[in-house]
């Protein structure tokens, strides 16, 4: 069952991100960078739902709650390099990538390896930073359990 909800909630956390970025290139926002950190709350929204669903169901195990919290942002980062990929070919291909790549953390030519593999890491230790972050917070939370 614990499983599954981080398969649920990284599957929120792709739709999310999915939904956030679409709407930012749909608005000619998909150039600025300032707004591309408000998808790390999104994938916190779904890390913290996942190590809150734990809570509510009984497990309040530090370690357990850390691994599923991140398991479920890497469920997540996955899902979205996927996506990332598809939009990238759908819209063009390499050369919307170039107009992404002037744009990020890159310099000079870039291909959707490179730039994925950069988006994978940095997906990887935001997601360990926020369920070790959020973590910090459960520890302390007394959960009266339901079950």
């Amino acid at each position: 069952m614990k499983n599954s909800i981080e398969i649920k909630n990284g599957f929120l956390i792709f739709l999310g991100i999915g939904i956030f970025f679409l709407l930012m290139d749909l608005f000619g926002l998909a150039d600025k960078n300032y707004l591309r950190i408000l998808n790390a709350f999104i994938v916190l929204y779904g890390i913290n739902k996942t190590i809150q669903f734990n809570f509510n169901h009984g497990n309040s195990d530090y370690l357990d709650n850390l691994i599923s919290g991140f398991k479920t942002g890497i469920i997540g980062v996955v899902l979205g390099i996927i996506g990332l990929i598809l939009f990238v070919y759908i819209k063009g291909g390499e050369s919307y990538l170039t107009k992404l790549s002037d744009t990020f953390f890159f310099v000079g030519k870039t291909n959707i390896i490179k730039y994925c593999s950069v988006l994978f890491f940095e997906g990887i230790a935001s997601s360990l930073i926020g369920s070790f972050a959020l973590m910090q917070y459960w520890k302390d939370v007394i959960v009266n359990s339901k079950y």
